[in-house]
């Protein structure tokens, strides 16, 4: 059972740096790409996978599945109507599947703090020290452009850290990382 722990939690690890990446990329070139979104869409399943087979229940899984398709129905028509890009459409479709559907209100709350946080220094640009990433950001917002695939990573990444440190904390207090010494 431990070992599914361990698993879990490496699966969710490879994820983060993989999210750190992404927003990364949409943010120098405004683009996610499809095998980013597919290797995410792959680590998170067997992430629920392991979580499925260690809590004998696949309910998570479905809740989970069911919120992806939802964003993505939801998300699909500003895409068509061009006010979201289809790479962040993909993500926050992936993005139920990565963090569980337990955890989806965790992840709204964070994506709206960062989704603000985003807006206020594209619209405030002279709240940031450097000059580069002054012009840089100037740029974005006379071209209309935002990355969101930005605050949607780092939304995940906080959502995924505090699974993990839950599920660690949780491990620790039941002793199954006594088992596994």
């Amino acid at each position: 059972m431990s070992l599914l722990l361990v698993a879990s939690l490496a699966f969710k690890s490879l994820a983060i740096l993989l999210l750190a990446r992404i927003a990364w990329t949409d943010f120098c070139t405004q683009r996610i790409s499809n095998p980013a979104v597919m290797a995410l869409l792959c680590l998170g399943l067997g992430a629920l996978q392991f979580g499925a087979l260690q809590a004998h229940s696949w309910l998570e899984m479905g809740i989970s599945a069911f919120g992806g398709a939802a964003l993505f129905l939801a998300l699909f028509p500003f895409w068509l109507l061009r006010k979201v890009g289809a790479g962040d459409v993909k993500l926050m479709s992936v993005i139920p599947l990565l963090i569980g559907g337990s955890n989806l209100t965790v992840f709204s709350i964070l994506l709206l703090a960062f989704a603000v946080a985003t807006a206020a220094l594209i619209k405030n640009p002279f709240l940031l020290p450097a000059g580069m990433f002054r012009h840089y950001v100037q740029h974005m917002d006379r071209k209309g452009v935002v990355p969101f695939g930005v605050p949607i990573s780092a939304a995940a990444i906080c959502a995924i850290a505090l699974q993990m440190y839950h599920a660690v904390v949780v491990a620790t207090s039941s002793g199954i990382l006594e088992q596994l010494n």
